[in-house]
């Protein structure tokens, strides 16, 4: 495959803009065998990672093999369109304690999480509680993502 023109490369501040706006990441990680699982989920983007509140296989494979790509983009037609793909290790915050050692970004990024998600239609009530979702049963978990190699994309850049 081909790399990127580097020209076509979202600048840092370009970059927090798309992870920061936008709702929607698509989260891929290794199944049984040779399959993959593909996911639309929500997410949060805070101090350079990707967290996101997973449930069922998502974290059945992280934990097996921590290998993900995720993917946000956004805008529909090709000159306009804009992402970013980040390929990494997902890891899967077990528990209180594993939690409590995040709790300086965690409680951040559930504040975060709240007033983006606001009412799941994004029309912010105020000032809502942070999202106060934690470890349960056996396979809802927080899964941090961090980031070993970043691609990303601008088309307004290829002057169409």
């Amino acid at each position: 495959m081909a790399p990127l023109s580097r020209d076509l490369a979202l600048s840092p501040t370009e970059l927090d803009d798309l992870l920061g706006t936008e709702w929607n990441v698509r989260i891929a990680t290794a199944g049984p065998g040779d399959r993959i699982n593909l996911t639309p989920m929500w997410f949060v983007w805070h101090g350079g990672r990707m967290w996101l509140f997973c449930r069922g296989q998502k974290v059945v494979n992280l934990r097996r093999n921590p290998a993900v790509t995720v993917l946000v983009d956004r805008n529909t037609r090709f000159p306009e369109l804009q992402g970013v793909m980040i390929q990494g290790r997902g890891r899967v915050l077990e528990d209180a304690t594993a939690e409590a050692a995040e709790a300086t970004d965690l409680d951040e990024v559930r504040r975060i999480f709240a007033h983006k998600y606001d009412g799941g239609h994004g029309e912010p009530s105020g000032d809502p509680a942070p999202f106060a979702a934690s470890a349960r049963g056996r396979s809802m978990r927080w899964v941090v993502v961090e980031p070993d190699h970043v691609v990303s994309w601008d088309n307004r850049k290829l002057g169409l």
